[in-house]
């Protein structure tokens, strides 16, 4: 099994959620430079589940990822 925080991601539901290392490593870029983005509209608003927990969509992120030709 796979350390990688993305070694699952293509057997995800579209409605499952992931957190920003996930989000991270899709973009190939550093936690602070998602932040960025989510601000820019790049990567997709994230959901807050609680005050300390917050996660992105994948159904979201596949269909972002496939407009910038990531994925």
């Amino acid at each position: 099994m796979s350390n990688e925080p993305t070694s699952h991601f293509d057997t995800l539901s579209d409605r499952a959620f992931v957190r920003l290392p996930v989000v991270a490593e899709l973009y190939s870029t550093s936690a602070s430079n998602v932040w960025r983005w989510v601000k820019r509209g790049i990567i997709p608003q994230p959901k807050k589940l609680g005050p300390q927990t917050t996660v992105w969509n994948v159904g979201e992120l596949r269909r972002s990822l496939a407009e910038v030709g990531l994925r």
